[in-house]
């Protein structure tokens, strides 16, 4: 008996079928050139990553004397951050708190609206809903540096300019998470279950808080997720909304520390300094996506009908 046939009793696979399956792993590990690509889309997203790494170990002098992708003989991560932490008496404190303030209120914020928005693109008929949706698509569309300098003129004749407000509000608006949110809520809220809320006697929005919500989960905290990271990378917006130095968040903060040393004519006292702070800006981004990973394991079926 061959090894094929032996295989094919022990598993119950027809002799044919376990050979097809095995030429066919046996194809997919030939694909040279699909695993080149994949191996080289893997080294664009982090060596960048892993330079900054690398980078915020490094003073002024090695970052220049050495090679970029790996350590130098002395480490000085830690000189780093005391440099960090106390350069100009320890404003960056103020702008990574700045910067979580804005990032978690405008992502909740986005999160709920495009929840609300989505669960009635998708489950309600109204009048104008085709052209409303419409328009939500259309806005995608739209960079968001082409409506800065209209949002700014608006916030200005409102007196909100150099106010957390001029950040959050502005941050409230997600197209993309309000078409996320339709096409989720379309297959994962039953019509069904709606329907039995109703004969309990239970009102619009307390099926869409107490039912719509709960299955809207890993929905959610995608949307979360995307307005999170484009809040707290968002740098434009905070360029041109704020004056206040204290007000302002990580990436503008840091930009203006290099541009003040610039200046001063110590463009490489703090070249280490701000690279550092980049790398302490992303670790919380980092740590909210390891977190919240998790909860996109439930699919589309969590929380369906069961018969």
């Amino acid at each position: 008996m061959t090894d094929l046939e032996t295989r094919a009793v022990v598993t119950g696979t027809p002799a044919r079928r376990a050979g097809t399956r095995r030429a066919y792993d046996r194809g997919r590990q030939r694909n040279v050139p699909l695993t080149v690509l994949l191996w080289l889309c893997a080294a664009y997203f982090v060596l960048p990553l892993w330079w900054l790494i690398v980078s915020s170990t490094k003073d002024n002098a090695d970052l220049f004397a050495t090679f970029g992708l790996w350590f130098s003989g002395d480490f000085h991560l830690w000189d780093n951050l005391t440099t960090l932490f106390t350069v100009r008496g320890g404003i960056f404190w103020r702008w990574l708190v700045n910067t979580v303030l804005y990032a978690v209120v405008s992502a909740a914020g986005a999160t709920l609206l495009s929840a609300m928005a989505g669960y009635a693109f998708a489950k309600y008929d109204f009048p104008g809903k085709k052209a409303l949706f419409s328009a939500t698509l259309g806005a995608i569309m739209i960079p968001l540096t082409a409506l800065a300098l209209p949002t700014y003129l608006l916030f200005s004749n409102a007196g909100l300019t150099d106010t957390p407000w001029a950040i959050i509000v502005p941050s409230l608006v997600s197209p993309f998470g309000v078409y996320l949110m339709r096409v989720y809520a379309a297959d994962s809220i039953p019509t069904e279950l709606m329907e039995a809320a109703r004969v309990d006697g239970s009102g619009e929005f307390r099926i869409f808080w107490q039912v719509g919500l709960r299955l809207l989960g890993p929905g959610l905290v995608t949307v979360f997720l995307f307005s999170l990271v484009a809040t707290w990378n968002n740098y434009f917006l905070p360029l041109i909304m704020l004056n206040t130095s204290e007000l302002y968040p990580v990436t503008v903060g840091l930009a203006q520390l290099q541009s003040a040393a610039s200046a001063g004519g110590g463009a490489q006292a703090l070249f280490s300094t701000v690279i550092t702070g980049s790398f302490v800006s992303i670790l919380p981004l980092i740590i909210a996506f390891l977190f919240l990973q998790r909860y996109w394991q439930s699919g589309l079926a969590t929380g369906s009908v069961k018969g």
